[in-house]
C-alpha cells in the first residue's frame, strides 16, 4: 500500500469492480477524479455528455444492456438537478447505477455554499441509498457498499457525495476485493407449493418484469414456459424478456394492452408473477386485479422482500430472484399443461391478430413502418425509445428476439430514446440501434446527438414528427376537447440538423419511401436521423385525434 489521493482511490474501485465506462459532464467539484481516471484511460472510458440528464439515461441503459453496473459522474448543484431525470429513470426500471456527484469542501457545508445542495434530501426517495464521503480512507468501504446495493434485492440507483477537498486528500488505504451480492433463493417448500398450485390451475398466465435479468435468464424461462405450454406476457416495457417469436408469448402488459390479453388477466385462476411489482402501467391504472386481495390465485416472486405484500397480497409470496427461482422451477421435473395448451394457442393467435398493421389518417403509415422494421432488422437489433403516443406503435407492431434489445424508460421519461441507443451502440456497436422519439421527446436530449458524432456511435435516430406533444394532446382533447392549450411545437427541420451535426439526414413523408431511407442512413455508417412527417391526426393506433375529441365532446354533453 501507497498514500494515494481520495480521486485515484475511488478510480481504482472503480477498476476493481469491472467498470469500463463511465458518463458524465466535467466539473471542477471532481477534477481529482477526472485526473485519476486519466492514468486509467486504456481501462475506463470517460464519455464526455452534452448534459447530465442525458449522462444519467445513458448511465442506465448501459447497464440494461451490458448487466453491469451504470456509472455517472456530475458536478454539484445543477449537475445533479439535471442528472436526477435518469436516476428517478434506474429507480423505476430497476437499474443498478451508481452517481457520484462532486459535492462542496466539507469547511463549507451547510453554508449554503455555491451550488451546495443536501443530497441524502434531494435524492432520498429517489436511490437505494445516497450518502456522502467525508473520509478519504473510507472509500474503498463506501464504493464497495455501492455496489453490492445497487446490485442486490431489487437493484436500483445509488448516490454518492463526493467533497471537493476529501477527493484531493490522501491516504494509505487498502481496496476492496469485487464484490458478490448476496442472492434470494426459493426453498423447497415455496417450490413445492407453487407446483401443487400450477398443476391445481386451469387457466394460468407468467407475467414476467423487473430487474437483474439476461439473455441465459430468457432462454431458461422460455424452456420452463414451453415444457409445460404456459402462456407468457411481460410487464409494460419488458417486452425483451422473452423471445416474441416465441409460440408462448402473448403479448405485453403495458398502456393501452390488447383487450382480449387483458380479459385473459380477469378471466386466469393463477397469475404468476415473476420479478415484476406489476405497477399502474401493467395494470391498467391497478384494475386488472381487486386491491388489495385479487380474486384470481396470485403467485408473487420477487428478489426484493420489500416488494412482497406491498401493493397485492398474493396467495404465495417468494422471496428469491428470477434466476434462482426459474433454475429450481426446471428442477421441478414434468408439469402438465394439457389443460391450458388451447388457451396458450388462442391467446399467442389473439396476439399476432393484434400485430396486424391498421390504418390511419395521412400518407405515412406508422405501423407498416414499424412492420418493415421488423422484418428487415436481425434479431438482436436494439430499439430504444422515450414517451409518447409514437412508442404505442413500436410496442404493438415490433417483435423484440433478445434479451437487451428494448430500453425504454418504465418511469415514461421523455428524452430517453437517444442517450440510451447512444450507450447501447457503444457497449455492441455491431448491433443495429434504432432510437424512436417524438419531435417533443428528441428535443429533450437531442444535444446528445453530439456525443454520437464524437465516439461514432452510429446510432439510427426515427423521429416521428407531428408537430404537438401527442400524449398531452390526446388527454387534453378527451378531458377539455377543442380547448387547445401549450401543445403545439415548433420544429426545425430535423434532417437538416443531422447534417449540421456532421450526420445522416432524411426526412420521410410517405411509408414507401422509408425503406430505402433507412437503408441509406444504415449504410452511411454515421450517426443518422430519419425525421417522418406524420399527420396529427394518426394520435394512435386505435383512435384518430378527431374521434378522441369527439368522444371528449360527447362524455361533457
Amino acid at each position: 500500500m501507497s498514500m494515494r489521493t481520495g480521486g485515484r482511490i475511488l478510480v481504482e474501485q472503480l477498476r476493481i469492480q469491472g467498470v469500463d465506462t463511465v458518463f458524465g459532464v466535467p466539473g471542477e467539484s471532481y477534477l481529482a477524479v477526472l485526473d485519476a481516471l486519466h492514468e486509467h484511460a486504456n481501462a475506463i472510458r470517460f464519455i464526455c455528455n452534452r448534459q447530465e440528464g442525458g449522462a444519467a439515461m445513458m448511465a442506465d441503459a448501459y447497464a440494461k444492456t451490458t448487466g453491469k453496473v451504470g456509472i455517472c459522474m456530475v458536478t454539484r448543484g445543477p449537475g445533479a438537478t439535471n442528472a436526477s431525470a435518469g436516476v428517478h429513470v434506474a429507480f423505476q426500471d430497476s437499474t443498478p447505477m451508481i452517481l457520484l456527484i462532486g459535492q462542496v469542501g466539507r469547511d463549507m457545508i451547510e453554508r449554503e455554499a455555491f451550488q451546495e445542495i443536501d443530497y441524502r434530501r434531494m435524492f432520498g426517495q429517489m436511490a437505494k441509498w445516497v450518502a456522502q464521503i467525508d473520509d478519504v480512507a473510507r472509500i474503498p468501504e463506501y464504493m464497495a457498499r455501492a455496489f453490492s446495493v445497487a446490485k442486490s434485492g431489487r437493484p436500483g440507483p445509488v448516490v454518492l457525495a463526493l467533497p471537493e477537498d476529501m477527493l484531493t486528500d490522501s491516504a494509505d488505504v487498502a481496496d476492496v476485493p469485487l464484490v458478490k451480492p448476496a442472492e434470494a433463493h426459493p426453498g423447497p417448500d415455496d417450490m413445492a407449493q407453487f407446483k401443487a398450485m400450477l398443476q391445481a390451475a386451469e387457466r394460468p398466465l407468467l407475467i414476467i418484469g423487473g430487474g437483474g435479468w439476461s439473455e441465459a435468464l430468457r432462454l431458461q424461462t422460455q424452456a420452463f414456459a414451453q415444457a409445460c405450454d404456459l402462456p407468457v406476457a411481460p410487464s409494460f416495457r419488458r417486452q425483451d424478456y422473452i423471445d416474441n417469436d416465441f409460440p408462448n408469448y402473448v403479448g405485453e402488459l403495458g398502456i393501452g394492452p390488447n383487450p382480449k390479453l387483458a380479459e385473459q388477466v380477469k378471466q386466469a385462476d393463477l397469475l404468476i408473477l415473476l420479478g415484476t411489482r406489476m405497477g399502474e402501467m401493467s395494470t391498467g391504472g391497478y384494475t386488472l386485479f381487486d386491491l388489495p386481495v385479487p380474486k384470481q390465485k396470485m403467485i408473487h416472486i420477487h428478489a426484493g422482500a420489500e416488494e412482497l405484500n406491498r401493493v397485492y397480497q398474493p396467495t404465495l409470496a417468494i422471496n428469491a430472484s428470477s434466476r434462482a427461482f426459474i433454475a429450481a422451477a426446471l428442477a421441478l421435473g414434468r408439469i402438465d399443461g394439457s389443460r391450458w395448451a388451447a388457451r396458450t394457442k388462442q391467446m399467442r393467435a389473439d396476439y399476432e391478430a393484434w400485430q396486424q398493421p391498421t390504418k390511419s389518417p395521412g400518407d405515412l403509415q406508422l405501423s407498416e413502418v414499424v412492420a418493415w422494421l421488423r422484418a428487415n432488422t436481425p434479431a438482436d437489433t436494439v430499439c430504444t425509445n422515450g414517451a409518447g403516443n409514437y412508442a404505442t406503435w413500436l410496442h404493438r407492431f415490433y417483435r423484440y428476439r433478445r434479451h437487451g434489445t428494448q430500453l425504454a424508460p418504465t418511469s415514461g421519461s421523455m428524452g430517453y430514446g437517444l442517450p440510451g441507443a447512444v450507450a447501447s451502440k457503444l457497449a455492441y456497436p455491431d448491433r443495429v440501434t434504432i432510437a424512436f422519439a417524438g419531435d417533443g421527446c428528441f428535443q429533450m436530449t437531442q444535444q446528445e446527438f453530439s456525443t454520437a458524432m464524437q465516439y461514432g456511435a452510429a446510432v439510427i435516430v426515427i423521429v416521428v414528427n407531428n408537430g404537438i406533444y401527442g400524449t398531452i394532446r390526446m388527454h387534453q382533447e378527451r378531458e377539455y376537447p377543442t380547448r387547445i392549450s401549450g401543445t403545439e411545437l415548433f420544429n426545425p427541420d430535423f434532417a437538416a440538423l443531422a447534417r449540421a451535426y456532421g450526420g445522416h439526414g432524411e426526412t420521410v413523408a410517405r411509408t414507401e419511401e422509408f425503406p430505402a431511407a433507412f437503408e441509406r442512413a444504415r449504410a452511411s455508417g454515421k450517426p443518422a436521423i430519419i425525421e417522418l412527417r406524420i399527420d396529427p391526426e394518426q394520435l394512435s393506433p386505435r383512435a384518430t385525434l378527431s374521434q378522441i375529441r369527439e368522444a371528449g365532446l360527447k362524455a361533457k354533453g
